[in-house]
């Protein structure tokens, strides 16, 4: 769904933004491949296929009850699932190997009683920085890329103590990659309330 505007806040230098890191290793063969076979027409065209490539061919490990937890984005590619943050390091890793800055966005939503750490991507597409949500659509969520607006699977309710948080990383908060590097059975993480409630 649209979201209303974020004043984004950026934690890097803008070369950061198309570096790689262990979790976004975009010099990788496997990212460098589906990089180049998805790459036709300008930045937005390919910022748009990657997008749909992400979304559509990488299962939320959650919707496909896939208990394998990945997080380097050539192991959520090549496995093919993965958290919303995985997914998100797997868009922002074909962005940067395309050429395109991207970086890494949180929001904090409520579930039940609790909270937990949501993640997204901003891409820096056609001079305008746009939040997208790779994380895959099911009955209630219907996302599509936008090179105008951001557009978001969750748009949070501040009334309840959910957050959108501005800042834009250049790599995976260590919230985030610690919770997915200490633990092997996603499905697991979720009912044990282990995935990040905060950042």
């Amino acid at each position: 769904m649209s979201a209303p505007r974020l004043v984004l806040e950026f934690d890097a230098e803008p070369w950061d933004y198309l570096a790689a890191d262990e979790a976004i290793d975009v010099e990788h063969p496997l990212v460098q491949s589906v990089a180049a076979a998805l790459r036709e027409g300008d930045d937005v065209a390919y910022a748009r296929a990657a997008f749909e490539y992400v979304r559509d061919e990488v299962g939320h490990c959650m919707d496909v009850c896939d208990r394998r937890v990945t997080w380097r984005a050539s192991d959520v590619l090549e496995q093919k699932t993965g958290f919303c943050y995985a997914k998100s390091h797997a868009y922002t890793a074909l962005l940067r190997a395309g050429g395109v800055q991207a970086g890494l966005c949180y929001q904090r939503l409520r579930s039940g009683d609790g909270f937990f750490v949501h993640g997204l991507v901003a891409a820096l597409i056609d001079d305008r920085w746009v939040r997208l949500d790779p994380r895959g659509n099911k009955p209630g969520i219907d996302v599509h890329f936008s090179a105008d607006e951001d557009r978001l699977a969750y748009v949070p309710d501040p009334a309840a103590g959910e957050v959108d948080y501005p800042t834009v990383h250049a790599f995976p908060h260590p919230a985030v990659l610690e919770a997915l590097q200490t633990h092997t059975d996603a499905l697991a993480m979720v009912e044990k309330g282990q995935l990040p409630s905060a950042l």
